[in-house]
């Protein structure tokens, strides 16, 4: 029996119950189980015209007919479109449930539709920075490394949703190491990569040229990078982010490495989006989603886009069945 995966609806008053209804509707080798509100997703397959009624999932039971409903109660009335705190204790309890069902076993892997950073933390985790730091705790690891594919592009990230300010200081050497440990064995082993060629950016424009524009990869960077060539990684770089994205230079290696957020995921959603993937590499589970976010304006018109979500759950189910080749369905 195929494992099903966990598909997380996100924040109710927000696209995300609209895109999981419409991969619901969709035939899908792979079972899926919805966690969402009842309510709420009943209520959006009206606005949206969908004849769908997903049936209940009791844990441990088979997914009937490719995808069924763990109802997780939204904690309040929603409005499509109206952010409500009141929703932010539900929408977590989401991702509890199938982190936890991954963990142990239930769940082949999770995919998670948008959530809304400032209406989790305005009552039910004041400390929410988003679904990557959030599954590494619950998964009890001191590290993961968020990265998003677009087709062959993958560009992975050092320092993940910190100010600006506060990135130099946290590019360190043990830092790089471990991002870079993961990264090489992540596409190790869900990519069936046996040597991952990672291109690495500088920090500092013109990867500082020389020290002029910043010591960073004079004094971190470039030990770090030799040191861990010495033990065996195919890297290059530090390469100045504004010459590292040519085609020449990408088609050489399968994954860049970008210091900080906005310096390599601009290029990448502007070569992929709606349509690129966003995976959490270093957790014991597989864990895919959408490269956008609620987009609460869209929430219930009809006009939401499901590519990203689609193109998630989809490699979900590719990394799954290459990490377990053996389950076959019954």
């Amino acid at each position: 029996m195929i494992r099903p995966l966990a598909l997380t609806s996100g924040d109710p008053a927000g696209i995300g119950p609209d895109l999981a209804l419409t991969l619901a509707a969709e035939a899908s080798a792979t079972p899926l189980v919805i966690l969402g509100d009842r309510r709420v997703l009943a209520e959006r397959a009206r606005a949206l015209g969908l004849d769908l009624n997903l049936p209940d999932w009791v844990p441990g039971q088979p997914v009937p007919s490719g995808a069924a409903l763990w109802h997780c109660p939204a904690g309040a009335a929603v409005t499509a479109g109206r952010p409500d705190p009141a929703t932010g204790a539900g929408t977590l309890e989401m991702l509890r449930r199938a982190a936890d069902g991954c963990l142990d076993g239930t769940f082949s892997g999770m995919v998670t539709a948008p959530v809304a950073k400032n209406v989790i933390c305005e009552r039910a985790d004041p400390a929410f920075t988003g679904h990557t730091e959030f599954l590494a705790e619950r998964a009890g690891v001191d590290r993961v490394v968020m990265m998003l594919a677009a087709g062959d592009l993958r560009v992975a990230l050092a320092t993940t949703h910190l100010p600006l300010a506060k990135v130099p200081a946290a590019i360190t050497d043990a830092g790089l190491t471990r991002v870079l440990t993961i990264l090489r064995d992540d596409l190790r082993a869900k990519f069936a990569l046996p040597r991952p060629r990672i291109l690495v950016l500088g920090l500092n424009p013109h990867a500082g040229e020389g020290g002029h524009l910043g010591r960073e990869e004079l004094d971190i960077i470039i030990p770090t990078l030799e040191r861990l060539r010495g033990e065996g990684f195919d890297l290059t770089g530090p390469v100045p982010a504004d010459t590292a994205f040519q085609p020449a230079l990408l088609e050489r290696h399968d994954a860049v490495l970008a210091m900080y957020h906005d310096q390599g995921l601009p290029v990448l959603k502007f070569a992929g989006f709606g349509e690129a993937v966003n995976l959490t590499l270093g957790l014991p589970f597989i864990r895919t989603s959408v490269d956008h976010g609620t987009a609460f304006d869209l929430a219930g018109t009809g006009r939401a886009l499901a590519g990203s979500l689609r193109a998630a759950t989809r490699l979900a189910a590719q990394l799954a069945q290459r990490a377990a080749p053996s389950e076959t369905a019954s």
